[in-house]
C-alpha cells in the first residue's frame, strides 16, 4: 500500500494502519512517530511467522477501532536494517510523546487488545 492509499484510507475511516516497505519507509515512519504527539503501535513481523499471520486480522481490525493510536507493519524481511534489534516475531512497541513506552513479545488477541487500550 502506498503512502497516498494510507491516506485516503484514513480519511474514509477506513484504517489507520501504515506498511513500511523498505528500510527508508520505516525510517521516515519511526521519524514521524518521534516528531507527533499522537500515540503509536508498530508490529513487526514476518510472512512466514505463523503467530504473526494469526494475529494481523486482529491488529488491522484494531487499527480501525482505535483512532486515536497510529499503527504501522513492518515485516522484518523487508527493513532487515532498520528491524536488526528485533529477536522475535510479533514484537509490538508502544510510543506516547514520540517516546517507546512499552513492549509486547508474542501474539494473543486479548493481550493486544488490552494493550492497545492501555496506550490510547
Amino acid at each position: 500500500m502506498g503512502r497516498e492509499a494510507g491516506k485516503d484510507e484514513k480519511q474514509n475511516g477506513l484504517s489507520n494502519l501504515k506498511t513500511p516497505s523498505t528500510d527508508q519507509d520505516l525510517s521516515d515512519t519511526l521519524l514521524q512517530i518521534r516528531s507527533s504527539k499522537i500515540p503509536a503501535v508498530i508490529n513487526y513481523g514476518a510472512s512466514w511467522c505463523r503467530v504473526c499471520n494469526q494475529i494481523m486480522p486482529s491488529f488491522q481490525q484494531f487499527s480501525k477501532e482505535f483512532t486515536k493510536l497510529s499503527f504501522a507493519y513492518a515485516d522484518i524481511d523487508d527493513c532487515p536494517e532498520t528491524t536488526q534489534h528485533i529477536r522475535y516475531t510479533p514484537t509490538f512497541h508502544f510510543y506516547r510523546d514520540g517516546q517507546r513506552v512499552d513492549e509486547m513479545f508474542g501474539a494473543g488477541e486479548e493481550r493486544l487488545h488490552d494493550r492497545l487500550w492501555l496506550h490510547s
